[in-house]
């Protein structure tokens, strides 16, 4: 393991701001922002009739949600806020379940949208000078150029590999010798198991990791096969991209950019607030964007927020890992699942590797969830298959509360991520 890295910062006077003054900084911004969105954007000004201008942060509890379905149903350029013609950028999701989700960028939203990533990396103890292996993909995807720009503004030497050609990234790692790598948790998995007898590398200290929800047994994984400590960053395209917040190398939460987002946590069901250290959906509204701003958007993402101060002097709220997507969830049997349990629980069972894919049918009225997982090669366990699969049902039993069958496949057949996000569930009910 490499040794400890110390927090840097990008904007020392603005992430240590006192919490009275950066409020007053969130309440003007969003009564900018909210003045943006009824002048120029037809469908918020439209849902904020009736509703006044805020004149205090809890004000915004009473304004309506966004939803991703705002952004299909207004395909492709229904919520923008400014002409097209003052665009400097324009970036999309996948569009796997149907039409993408289409966002913008002014010239000084990207300038924003730099620093944001430049202070997450400093925060994770990259220093200036150092290069930056970057895998996450370029091109739509914000990733890959969100985490590019960032390191441009840090002043740290970006490697613009993208994602996929993993032969390919693993000599480039050997031969250039980074200090840190950006990449999806599962793609860092990919390396780590690839490095194989090898072993991990010697010059990397930093993994800057996130654009899907993983949990500290796969930090661990991570951080044994690579030789590194991982580091958890989070975005979403529809708010910003990569950099709406990042844990410091501390890693004590991910600190939230909260002079440009105010953070949320609402009950998934009734949309109440939640208070502090209560897990439910998260929320942000945007308070500096002028292409695409966003009203408390519904980010379906599971966490829970801190507004303690963090260890290294950080005074904006802290988000935890998230735990599960709102609309991930499996209803089995009557019985909540999310894929993240079943990450937690098959990293800790040694013979098995962090590899997995799930499986739910219907037989006749019953739902049945199956598991496939693998052995794991590197592991000197003597078990059988058929006493690892016993191991797996009871180790499920025991944390998801029902009952699942378990394959064991050979090492290396299951999905591997090639540098973007990795689809773990096949849901056959429909």
């Amino acid at each position: 393991m490499t040794e400890a890295l110390t927090p840097g910062f990008h904007r020392r006077e603005i992430e240590t701001m006192p919490r009275e003054e950066l409020e007053r900084l969130q309440l003007e911004r969003l009564q900018t922002t909210v003045r943006h969105l009824r002048s120029n954007v037809p469908l918020m000004a439209e849902r904020l009739d009736g509703i006044d201008d805020p004149t205090s942060l809890d004000d915004l509890a009473a304004m309506p949600f966004l939803k991703k379905t705002d952004l299909r149903d207004n395909y492709p350029f229904g919520l923008l806020a400014v002409p097209r013609e003052e665009l400097a950028r324009v970036h999309a999701s996948s569009g796997t379940t149907g039409k993408p989700t289409v966002v913008a960028y002014t010239a000084e939203d990207l300038e924003m949208w730099a620093e944001c990533v430049a202070r997450c990396l400093r925060g994770a103890g990259v220093e200036p000078g150092w290069m930056l292996h970057n895998a996450y993909g370029y091109g739509l995807f914000t990733g890959g150029l969100g985490m590019h720009m960032g390191a441009e503004e840090a002043g740290i030497n970006c490697i613009p590999v993208s994602g996929g050609n993993t032969e390919r990234q693993l000599m480039l790692i050997d031969d250039f010798a980074p200090e840190a790598m950006c990449c999806t948790p599962s793609y860092a998995l990919t390396l780590a198991e690839l490095l194989g007898e090898k072993g991990p590398s010697t010059s990397m200290r930093v993994g800057i990791l996130g654009a899907e929800p993983w949990t500290n047994e796969t930090r661990q994984a991570i951080e044994t096969g690579l030789g590194m400590i991982a580091v958890n960053i989070y975005g979403l395209s529809e708010v910003l991209g990569p950099g709406v917040s990042c844990e410091t190398a501390d890693r004590d939460g991910l600190v939230i950019m909260e002079d440009h987002f105010i953070p949320e946590i609402v009950d998934p069901d009734t949309g109440e607030r939640l208070p502090d250290g209560e897990t439910g959906v998260l929320v942000l509204t945007s308070l500096s964007k002028r292409a695409f701003p966003v009203l408390r958007y519904w980010t379906g993402d599971l966490c829970s927020l801190t507004r303690e101060p963090s260890p290294c002097g950080r005074t904006h709220a802290r988000m935890s890992f998230v735990v599960g997507r709102a609309d991930d969830m499996l209803v089995i049997r009557g019985v909540n699942v999310y894929p993240s349990q079943v990450e937690h629980t098959l990293v800790g069972i040694d013979g098995i590797s962090p590899h997995f894919q799930l499986v739910v049918e219907r037989d006749g009225t019953l739902d049945t969830l199956t598991i496939r997982g693998e052995r794991d090669p590197a592991s000197a366990s003597t078990a059988s298959d058929a006493e690892l699969v016993k191991t797996v049902v009871e180790a499920m039993r025991s944390s998801l509360g029902i009952g699942a069958a378990v394959t064991l496949n050979e090492p290396g057949s299951l999905p591997r991520s090639e540098g973007g996000k990795l689809q773990r569930t096949i849901d056959q009910r429909a």
